[in-house]
């Protein structure tokens, strides 16, 4: 009895008067770079893949259209890219074959040209033509993009002194043998449609979506084909100052309204992997050791320091002269096409957006990411909206309706 009775103390002893033992706290390690709460977050329809296309323009711009449709009917649907693709390619090149090669040509696009295909066209679900005859369930065009290339260019270099009547249908020949044939009617929910019945039915109105950008060159509050290789129909886009694009997204946003966005993303504040696009400063205020420290460091070291995305960085002030001037020496380009859904803020209450992308979702946030204001206003090249998430006096100075 005695042994037991002291084992017994020691072993109480150990429990009750030793917390270190059982009940050791666990110290939180601190958390490395951004960390995002969503405040703001539009209804939308999900993530695709682009996979290996060049048709991010219409990954974003359907994506905002089934948008615009989950907010007016309440219903999900899920429209077909690639009918875009294919009437965007056979159109593409009869001006490409026009302009006697003199423009670009390729996969890329405009969101103006997903609204300028659904009106002229219409629209298909996704279940009646997904575009991939070639076998993948995932877009693997380059040998597509290539092959149509060639063929404009044999046409363009007329080899016969004059142009044959058929060059067109052979052209629509190809991309069908890769994306399959375009359907003149089809099922869906037990009814029959043509593209633009099917278009009719929904409601959507591509004359509702208001393309607009911001640049010095042209005056505010007027109409320009803004020129990017892309822009091929030289659509004109509403021209506002640089501040009102950051109006025009927040209202947009905080309506319940998404809007398609086209920026550039080859610069190194756009980390996807780690979901965050940033412009920082790289002169950032600093005092006292901050100060030492920050001079200390070499001008890799530095350049590591602020894009690395591990610690929150100080962001440069935005202008429209900067805005312009990255522009003018293509450090703005005409790169990509997204979607802003939500607003949100980082762990010390500044503003993020947060943007879906069509790259999959195999990344930190599943898809998305989330971008400052300052790489919003140094890197869009435009924005597209509906007319109504426009704020009334600036849709006014616009001179929309």
């Amino acid at each position: 009895m005695k042994v037991k009775s002291l084992l017994f103390v020691l072993i109480a002893s150990l429990v009750f008067s030793t917390p270190s033992f059982a009940h050791k706290k666990q110290v939180k390690k601190p958390v490395k770079g951004y960390v995002f709460t969503d405040e703001v977050i539009v209804p939308h329809t999900g993530i695709n893949n682009q996979y290996m296309s060049g048709t991010c323009w219409d990954y974003s711009g359907l994506e905002f259209v089934q948008n615009e449709l989950l907010r007016t009917t309440g219903k999900k649907y899920d429209l077909s890219e690639m009918f875009n693709v294919y009437y965007q390619y056979s159109g593409r090149a009869i001006k490409y074959v026009r302009l006697h090669g003199d423009m670009g040509f390729g996969a890329g696009g405009e969101t103006t040209d997903v609204m300028w295909l659904i009106k002229k066209y219409g629209m298909v679900p996704e279940s009646v033509y997904t575009g991939m005859d070639y076998g993948t369930k995932l877009p693997v065009q380059m040998e597509m993009d290539k092959v149509l290339q060639s063929y404009v260019d044999a046409i363009v270099s007329d080899p016969n002194h004059k142009l044959t009547p058929v060059w067109h249908k052979g052209f629509d020949a190809v991309l069908t043998s890769y994306l399959g044939e375009i359907p003149k009617t089809f099922q869906y929910e037990g009814k029959t449609y043509t593209p633009e019945s099917f278009r009719d039915m929904t409601g959507f109105n591509p004359d509702n979506i208001v393309p607009i950008t911001s640049f010095q060159d042209h005056p505010y509050f007027t109409k320009f084909p803004i020129a990017v290789q892309d822009n091929w129909r030289w659509i004109p886009y509403n021209n506002v100052p640089m501040k009102d694009l950051l109006v025009i997204i927040n209202n947009a946003l905080k309506h319940g309204y998404t809007v398609v966005w086209g920026a550039d993303v080859s610069n190194k504040g756009f980390n996807w992997n780690k979901g965050v696009a940033f412009v920082p400063n790289k002169h950032p205020e600093l005092e006292g050791k901050a100060l030492e420290e920050w001079n200390s460091l070499s001008r890799k070291q530095k350049e590591e320091r602020l894009y690395n995305a591990d610690s929150i960085v100080q962001e440069a002030t935005i202008t429209p002269e900067m805005r312009q001037t990255a522009y003018d020496n293509y450090s703005t380009t005409d790169d990509h096409g997204m979607l802003f859904v939500g607003i949100a803020h980082d762990q010390n209450g500044k503003i993020f957006y947060k943007v879906q992308n069509s790259w999959g979702t195999h990344q930190k946030y599943h898809g998305y990411i989330y971008v400052s204001p300052a790489y919003v206003e140094l890197n869009t090249t435009t924005i597209s909206v509906n007319k109504d998430a426009i704020p009334a006096d600036l849709r006014s100075k616009m001179g929309i309706k």
